[in-house]
């Protein structure tokens, strides 16, 4: 299997969902793309008022 199609979740956050918090995800996913790091955000299935913040290590 080629090692670029390996993501291994790092850490994963349940928090207060705000509408900026893309930008962040955003600016992270931009500055940190060449140490092989990669964030996404998700809503929560059970709470609309909670965001996921995961890290990847891609």
């Amino acid at each position: 299997m080629d090692k670029h199609n390996n993501i291994e979740t790092l850490s994963t956050v349940k928090l207060n969902y705000s509408s900026d918090l893309y930008k962040i995800v955003d600016t992270l996913n931009r500055t940190l793309k060449y140490q092989d790091l990669m964030f996404g955000l998700s809503l929560d299935d059970k709470d609309e008022d909670k965001a996921i913040f995961t890290i990847y290590k891609t």
